[in-house]
C-alpha cells in the first residue's frame, strides 16, 4: 500500500512545486512590463518629442503622468485587493495595463498619449503591491517565500536593466510606438494564465477604504509635480505656480490631519515614529528622484547634445543598469547579514561620488568619465535599493510588514516623478532647445549637484536611521503598536 501512495504523494507536491513556480513567472511577467515601460521610454523621449512636435515639459508629462498615478494609487489597489480578490484585481490590472498601452502605441497626439498613460498607470498599481501579495499568499514557507521574493525583486532590477536597450532597439527599428505594443500579448498571456493557476485570496483583516486620504495624497503629489514642471515655463513668482505650491501644502497638511484622526488610515502616520522606517522612506525617495532624473537627464544629453541614436544611447546607459541588477542581490545578502547599513553607506557613498566626478571638472565629460560615472551611479543605486524595504520592515510587527513594504513602494514612485520634475525644470530653465549644447551642459553640471547632494542626504540619514539607538526606537514603537492592535 506504501509502495502505491507515495508516487502519488511525491507527484503531487511536484505538482504543487510546478504551479507555484507558474505562479511566480505570472507575477514576475507583471513587474517586469510594468519596470521596463518606464526604463525603455526615457531612451525614446526624443523621439517623441520630434514625432508629436512636444516641448521638453510635455514630453516629460509622459513619464510623470504614469508614476504620479502609479505613486497615488498603490496603497488603494493592495487594500481593495485584500477586500474583493488579489487575483481578481490583478487580472483586471493587467487588463487595464495592456489596454493602456495599446491606447499609447496608437495615440494620435501628445495629450492623447498622457491620458491614456494615465489609465496604463490605473492598471500598473494593481500589479506591483497586488502580486507581491500573491507571492506571500503561495509560498507560505518562510525560507521558500524569501528566495520567491528575492527573485521578484531581482526581475525588477533586469526591467531597469534591460529597458533602455530593448527600447533603444524598438524605437530604431520600428519607432517609438513599438515600445507600448510589445506589452499588449505579455498582458494578455498573463492574464490568462492568472485566471488558470492563480487562487483567489482574500486578506484576514480587510483595510476599510479612505477615499478622504486618496484624494488629498493625489491633490499634494499632483499640485506639486505640476508646479515643478511648469515653472520654467510659467515662472515661479506667477500666480498658477503659487497657486500650485499653496494647493500642494494645504493638501499635505489636511492629509497628515486627516491620517491621525482616521480609524482606518490609507498611510498610517504611528510607522514614522520608527527611525528605520522613516529613513527607508526618505531614502526610497531620495534615491529614486536620483535614478529618475538621471534617466531622463542622460538620455536627452547623449542623443541630442553628443548624437546618439537611441539604441547607442540604450548601450551607453547599460552600465548604470546592468550594476544595479548585479549589485542587488549581493546587497540583500549582506543586507541579511549585517544589517543595512553598510549598504546604503556604500550606497550614498558612490551616488555622492559619481556627482562629484561629473560637477567638481567643469570641463565636457569624456567618454571614460561617462562610463565611471554610470558605473558608480548603477553600484550605488544597486546597493541602496535592496536595503530599502528591509530597512523599512525593521522591527515592525509582521502584519505591518506589507504595509511598510507598501509604502516604501510608493515613495520610490514619488521620488522617480520628482526626480523627471526637479532635472527637466532645471534643463527647461536652461534651455529651450537640448540641442543648444553650451546652454545645456550647464543645466548638466547643475542636475548632476542635485544627484550628488541626493547622495550625501542618502549617506547621512542611511547612517542616523541604522544605529543601534534607532533600531532600539523601531523596537519600541512596534511594542506600542502591537500593543495598540490587541486593544
Amino acid at each position: 500500500m506504501a509502495a502505491t501512495t507515495q508516487p502519488s504523494t511525491a507527484g503531487g507536491a511536484a505538482q504543487l512545486r510546478g504551479r507555484s513556480l507558474l505562479v511566480l513567472l505570472i507575477c514576475c511577467c507583471s513587474i517586469f512590463i510594468v519596470g521596463l515601460d518606464t526604463s525603455a521610454l526615457n531612451v525614446a523621449l526624443p523621439s517623441i518629442q520630434q514625432d508629436l512636435n512636444a516641448s521638453i515639459q510635455g514630453a516629460q508629462w509622459t513619464i510623470d503622468a504614469y508614476t504620479l498615478v502609479l505613486a497615488s494609487f498603490l496603497i488603494l489597489s493592495a487594500s481593495t485587493a485584500d477586500r474583493i480578490g488579489r487575483r481578481r484585481v490583478f487580472q483586471v490590472g493587467l487588463a487595464i495595463f495592456g489596454l493602456g498601452s495599446l491606447l499609447c502605441g496608437l495615440a494620435p497626439s501628445l495629450g492623447w498619449l498622457i491620458a491614456f498613460r494615465v489609465l496604463q498607470a490605473i492598471g500598473g498599481s494593481m500589479l506591483n503591491p497586488v502580486a507581491l501579495s500573491i507571492i506571500s499568499n503561495t509560498f507560505t514557507d518562510p525560507r521558500t517565500r524569501a528566495k520567491a521574493i528575492g527573485v521578484w525583486g531581482g526581475v525588477v532590477g533586469v526591467s531597469i536593466a534591460a529597458g533602455p536597450v530593448l527600447g533603444g532597439l524598438l524605437v530604431q527599428a520600428f519607432s517609438w510606438r513599438a515600445i507600448f505594443f510589445i506589452n499588449v500579448p505579455i498582458a494578455v498571456t498573463a492574464m490568462v494564465l492568472a485566471g488558470k493557476y492563480i487562487r483567489e485570496s482574500l486578506a484576514a483583516r480587510r483595510q476599510r477604504l479612505d477615499p478622504v486620504g486618496q484624494v488629498l495624497l493625489i491633490a499634494a503629489v499632483g499640485a506639486l509635480t505640476f508646479g515643478i514642471i511648469e515653472a520654467p515655463m510659467r515662472g515661479f513668482g506667477s500666480v498658477p505656480i503659487i497657486a500650485c505650491f499653496g494647493v500642494a501644502a494645504a493638501a499635505f497638511v489636511a492629509l497628515l490631519w486627516w491620517e491621525f484622526h482616521h480609524r482606518d488610515p490609507l498611510i498610517d502616520l504611528r510607522f514614522f515614529r520608527s527611525p528605520p522606517f522613516s529613513g527607508a522612506a526618505a531614502i526610497a525617495l531620495l534615491a529614486f528622484t536620483a535614478q529618475g532624473g538621471f534617466l531622463l537627464l542622460n538620455t536627452l544629453y547623449l542623443q541630442d547634445a553628443l548624437g546618439f541614436s537611441p539604441l547607442g544611447a540604450g548601450l551607453a546607459i547599460l552600465p548604470m543598469a546592468a550594476l544595479m541588477a548585479v549589485v542587488g542581490p549581493i546587497s540583500g545578502r549582506l543586507v541579511a547579514r549585517y544589517g543595512p547599513r553598510p549598504s546604503l553607506t556604500l550606497g550614498g557613498a558612490s551616488v555622492l561620488i559619481a556627482g562629484l566626478i561629473t560637477v567638481i571638472p567643469r570641463t565636457d565629460p569624456s567618454y571614460p568619465r561617462l562610463f565611471v560615472v554610470y558605473v558608480l551611479i548603477g553600484f550605488g543605486l544597486g546597493w541602496i535599493n535592496a536595503a530599502i524595504t528591509n530597512t523599512a520592515v525593521s522591527g515592525m510587527p509582521n502584519r505591518q510588514a506589507g504595509v511598510a513594504a507598501g509604502i516604501t513602494s510608493t515613495m520610490r514612485q514619488l521620488g522617480q516623478t520628482l526626480g523627471v520634475a526637479i532635472i527637466g525644470s532645471i534643463i527647461a530653465a536652461h534651455v529651450t532647445e537640448v540641442a543648444q549644447t553650451p546652454a545645456f551642459m550647464s543645466a548638466y553640471h547643475v542636475s548632476w549637484a542635485v544627484i550628488g547632494a541626493i547622495g550625501l542626504a542618502n549617506l547621512v540619514i542611511g547612517v542616523a536611521t541604522t544605529s543601534a539607538r534607532a533600531q532600539r526606537s523601531a523596537q519600541h514603537n512596534a511594542d506600542r503598536m502591537g500593543a495598540a492592535a490587541r486593544e
